[in-house]
This record gives C-alpha cells, structure tokens and sequence, in this order.
C-alpha cells in the first residue's frame, strides 16, 4: 500500500494540460503543465522524477506569479489523465 499523499488546493476545479513533455525519451509523458481555473495560465505543475510513469513532485503557483506556492511529494491529488 502506498502512503497517502498530500492534497493540494488549486485554483480552480478544472484541469487543461496546457504541456505535457517527455524530458527522457521513454515515450511517455513527465512533465505536465496545467491550467485548473481557465485563465490560460499555468499554475499547477508536475514531475515524474524517476520514469516510472507517476508524478513525483507537484507544484502550484495559486497567485500565477511564477513562484511556487506550495511544493508537494507526489501527485497532490491531481494525477495526470495521460
């Protein structure tokens, strides 16, 4: 069983992927680049750290200012549809 994980709030309830990327070259997404409340700016982030295809490290930018609010182990509670 995995440990839970740290919920982070956003600032919306939507999620648009604004970027995925795949740094590595394995073919699959570790970067993704959200917009949750439809301004079309980024503010939720997250890595996959390790290529094991999970996200290792979300950050949220609630005031969009390009400076992390909040840094979370994990997926936050938003994990990736892709």
């Amino acid at each position: 069983m995995s440990e839970p994980q740290e919920i982070v709030e956003t600032r919306g309830d939507d999620r648009v992927d604004l970027l995925t990327g795949d740094t590595n070259g394995d073919g699959r997404p570790d970067v993704w680049v959200s917009d949750t409340d439809g301004d079309g700016k980024a503010d939720l982030f997250q890595f996959d750290t390790d290529g094991d295809g999970k996200v290792d490290i979300t950050m949220v930018d609630l005031d969009e200012d390009g400076t992390p609010d909040k840094v979370v182990d994990g997926d936050g509670g938003l994990p990736p549809a892709v």
